[in-house]
């Protein structure tokens, strides 16, 4: 019987960068050797090189730490630090303008990914963090990028399984389409108490110099008492800046009537009085200019 292939130096060393989480930031020898199936002896040489080339950092008690020299890498990626330095200053006008949660964040997968988030001492309770991941589909900003991602991407979220935290999150399939089919038509997403019952966010895409989009921005306040339709022209006005930063072309023309738009999302983002109700299918639509 063949033996099962030996894993890669590359997946092991990736393997020890993977150990480290949130919630275990340190780790000790004995914990990497553990957390990557490594034998002692090999997590502690690879462990020194990682050390060596600065992926990792270990204090006077042995214990392990990311290193500084991979934020320095990860300063490189195109959707890291580059988007949110250009995302930035609106980011700031919409905490000023609301005094609650407003976050940036980009699309990996079925999950997103948190870049930047601007929080005051008195905004509602959220549970991501930058650098955090969160599953999209139970998001507003992941419902955006949900809808403006390739097709193939869409159908695996359709196909589950769809991870419930509220009685309000979506967790079916057919809903899901309806729901990115609405974000597509309205140019904005509603996500009111997916996460948490206590919190809504409003969310718009952000395009790229080729018009597509690269990022979402929301704004979470708390649910008790909140108005989306008030929240959408600022949210709009927010990503149009950023796109703008960008260089995305369609930023330059004129913005919709945000009266318009916002009479057309009833509250809690139901379709208005004149808005068509969808059946299900997931036609082409194109995107609000």
């Amino acid at each position: 019987m063949d033996k099962p292939a030996r894993p890669s130096v590359t997946r092991r060393v990736l393997g020890i960068l993977d150990a480290f989480t949130p919630e275990r930031p340190g780790l000790s020898l004995a914990e990497i050797s553990r957390r990557t199936g490594l034998p002692a002896p090999t997590a502690h040489r690879l462990a020194g090189e990682l050390v060596a080339w600065g992926a990792l950092e270990r204090d006077a008690r042995g214990t392990y730490r990311i290193g500084l020299r991979l934020w320095e890498v990860a300063s490189l990626a195109p959707r890291g630090p580059a988007l949110r330095e250009a995302a930035l200053p609106f980011l700031e006008d919409l905490y000023e303008a609301t005094h609650q949660n407003v976050q940036l964040a980009v699309l990996d997968g079925l999950e997103v990914i948190y870049l930047e988030r601007l929080s005051g001492r008195g905004a509602v309770h959220v549970f991501t963090r930058v650098g955090g991941r969160f599953p999209a589909h139970a998001t507003g900003v992941g419902l955006v990028l949900l809808a403006h991602a390739d097709r193939a991407t869409q159908e695996r979220a359709y196909a589950g399984p769809l991870q419930r935290f509220t009685e309000k999150t979506i967790c079916s399939g057919e809903r899901l389409r309806q729901v990115l089919a609405e974000v597509r038509r309205t140019g904005v997403a509603v996500s009111d108490g997916q996460v948490e019952l206590v919190a809504l966010s409003v969310a718009a895409p952000v395009y790229g110099p080729d018009d597509t989009v690269v990022a979402a921005v929301s704004i979470v306040v708390p649910a008790e008492g909140a108005e989306p339709r008030a929240l959408i022209p600022a949210v709009r006005a927010g990503v149009r800046g950023i796109s703008r930063a960008l260089g995305a072309p369609s930023a330059l023309r004129a913005p919709d009537s945000a009266d318009r738009l916002s009479q057309s999302i009833g509250p809690r983002g139901t379709p208005g009085p004149r808005d068509p109700q969808l059946n299900g299918a997931s036609p082409e639509f194109s995107r609000p200019e």
